[in-house]
């Protein structure tokens, strides 16, 4: 906290910081792996940041957890076997499980105590974690997908932090051959992919390595996220073959509630901001 009553998150990246006016700190627990924190706010929300960096606000996280699972799942003709590596908070996990059709999601986050936290501060992220469809596993996610069986997923949810840390690992060629073996011949990676804003060098280099693993098609869809650094953010899909038409009329007739996601959101998203395609080459 830089200033009374105030809780500051500076990226150096983009010379930038986001800030919000807090009530006070909830708890804090320093796992293995991280710090996690958690601060109540006056117009927010509860806050959740995992060292130093926000993670999410119960007032806009539906934005990036919607965004995360749907596009993807509408995309597959038929998702069944869904794996969600990192998500430890619940919230793409509640999502997936939205879609009737999925028999199994599983998830696996390396650090147990982040889904701890999620469960005391945001419950409602957590209304899932008993349907009979969720495994929930607290494991390193780079060696649960080394140990997939080939060809058995429809597919890979990589809800992770930034490429630092315990999630620096999940961003390079060697992993996503691990997804690449493990999808099926129209299996779908999604992949949390930075501010297309600021942090398109690292989009490209994802997406490099991505095609280093096998994978030949990719697209990039940008999403409003407040709490994130420049408040615009993104999700990256990709295939072993084919395009990102989406089933829309399923997607229009969902028979779940959402707060962003629509059909007409998707297909929006879809159509990549000038600067973006030409930095994608798409």
């Amino acid at each position: 906290m830089t200033a009374p009553n105030w809780l500051y998150e500076n990226f150096e990246p983009a010379g930038s910081s986001i800030g919000y006016r807090i009530t006070r700190k909830l708890d804090e627990v320093q796992s293995p792996f991280q710090k996690i924190e958690v601060y109540e706010s006056t117009d927010w929300g509860n806050l959740m940041l995992i060292d130093g960096a926000m993670m999410l606000t119960t007032r806009d996280n539906f934005l990036y957890h919607e965004m995360m699972s749907h596009p993807a799942l509408f995309t597959h003709a038929d998702p069944k076997q869904v794996v969600i590596i990192g998500g430890g908070d619940c919230g793409t996990l509640r999502e997936v499980l939205k879609h009737p059709g999925v028999q199994k999601a599983v998830q696996c986050d390396i650090d147990e105590q982040v889904t701890r936290m999620a469960e005391k501060y945001f419950p409602e992220l957590c209304e899932s974690n008993g349907d009979p469809r969720a495994e929930l596993l607290f494991d390193d996610g780079i060696a649960y997908m080394k140990n997939a069986a080939p060809g058995s997923l429809d597919i890979v949810i990589v809800d992770s932090t930034d490429p630092v840390g315990p999630a620096e690992g999940l961003f390079n060629k060697a992993f996503y051959e691990f997804c690449f073996r493990a999808l099926k011949d129209d299996g779908i990676l999604v992949q949390q992919s930075e501010s297309p804003l600021v942090l398109l060098d690292l989009i490209k280099e994802m997406r490099g390595e991505m095609g280093k693993a096998g994978f030949k098609t990719f697209k990039t869809l940008p999403f409003p996220q407040p709490c994130y650094p420049t408040g615009w953010w993104s999700c990256t899909l990709a295939r072993k073959s084919g395009g990102f038409d989406f089933r829309e009329n399923d997607a229009a007739a969902k028979t779940f509630d959402t707060k962003y996601y629509s059909a007409d959101i998707h297909r929006g998203a879809a159509v990549a901001p000038p600067f973006v395609a030409a930095a994608l080459g798409e």
